[in-house]
């Protein structure tokens, strides 16, 4: 069962910064998501796909001989509530490390804490710029950033022969660090937006929207948005005779997307992933997190966000076993620093001192007829 979301803490005393965190048996890590509301599946994903992996390391009777246990809170994807349970996390549950935070905003909400505390912010999901450039001492990254997947995408479409690109964007810091992103990918191929849209965090009403980008007549439209107003605008867009291809990035949610275009209306969409591919067995990392998958629950459910909190609980407790039996924040940053050319199973990831950016894979998928399985 899901942590509660509480309004408010009540402060301990907070330990000096580099002390080991003791005096409990487990060693706790701490999560703030969206666990209500429109995103609430992913977030949901991502813990199942961490939860995993956790239950595994303390099946082999944990790190150090100490179970690792994941407290997770919800935030309604409100910053405010993120900071909030941050305060919960660190004062009360004395959390080693916070992991998993999601959104753009949400996680930039936490950063002078993060600062001001020294615990460190794990593999955050959000790609923007600001939680890498300058480097965050406490920051580790694990996804590849927004300018990295829209790099790659206006790389694919450059190749196809598509140069008439519009971007619809979120309102918000999501949508503002894409559009950076956008602009710089197509300034390298000496190209600009044929049109730039805002959206509101998910609006279905995106028929002015879809008007203003179909009257540029645009070969492609990248989507900076959820998988809600990603769907409205699809939809719109076909209503309109539009043939773009349409490409969406990781954050968008590949089955939410499917849910809400039925009847092959997300036939032929792109997203960019940062993960493997969950159902390439082939790939060692994946094959594993298939098994553990199937052990956890009764009815395997495989997928990007959930591989994705997989390997991100995986590259944490590497980090936790070699930051020694009583890691501090401080011994568990300098283990993350040291983790260079480590493979987990098909899936690399690098870092050191000045480079918290673990992994840049990016890949592209592109939505058919029949939906992936399980």
């Amino acid at each position: 069962m899901l942590a509660p979301w509480i309004a408010a803490s009540t402060p301990l005393e907070k330990p000096q910064q580099g002390a080991p965190v003791t005096g409990q048996a487990d060693i706790v890590v701490g999560q703030s998501a969206p666990f209500s509301g429109p995103s609430s599946r992913t977030a949901k994903d991502f813990r199942e796909g961490a939860l995993a992996w956790f239950s595994e390391v303390n099946r082999r009777g944990g790190i150090h001989g100490r179970r690792v246990r994941l407290v997770s809170l919800d935030d309604r994807y409100d910053p405010k509530l993120t900071l909030a349970n941050t305060r919960q996390l660190i004062d009360q549950e004395r959390a080693i490390a916070l992991f998993g935070f999601f959104g753009t905003a949400n996680s930039e909400a936490v950063l002078p804490l993060v600062e001001k505390v020294g615990i460190p912010l794990v593999a955050p999901r959000t790609g923007a710029r600001s939680l890498r450039e300058p480097i965050r001492a406490r920051v580790f990254n694990l996804r590849a950033s927004y300018q990295a997947e829209i790099d790659v995408i206006v790389d694919h479409l450059v190749r196809d022969g598509r140069h008439k690109v519009a971007v619809v964007r979120i309102e918000d810091a999501f949508g503002e660090d894409g559009l950076r992103a956008t602009q710089a990918a197509l300034g390298r191929h000496g190209m600009k937006p044929v049109a730039v849209a805002g959206v509101s965090r998910n609006t279905r009403n995106t028929m002015e929207t879809a008007r203003r980008i179909h009257a540029a007549h645009p070969s492609a439209v990248l989507i900076i948005s959820t998988f809600t107003t990603s769907a409205a605008l699809t939809r719109d867009l076909q209503r309109l005779g539009s043939e773009a291809q349409l490409m969406n990035l990781s954050p968008v949610d590949v089955e939410g997307l499917q849910d809400l275009l039925p009847g092959g209306q997300a036939n032929g969409i792109g997203i960019s992933q940062v993960v493997p591919f969950p159902w390439d067995r082939q790939v060692p990392v994946v094959a594993e997190y298939q098994r553990l998958i199937r052990q956890q629950q009764r009815s395997a459910h495989y997928g990007f966000t959930s591989l994705e909190g997989f390997l991100a609980a995986r590259w944490l407790t590497e980090a936790l076993e070699r930051a020694g039996a009583n890691p501090s924040h401080t011994t568990l940053q300098v283990a993350f620093e040291r983790m260079r050319q480590v493979d987990l199973g098909g899936f690399q990831i690098t870092l050191a001192p000045r480079d918290h950016q673990a992994s840049d894979f990016v890949d592209l998928t592109f939505l058919g007829a029949q939906r992936w399985g399980p």
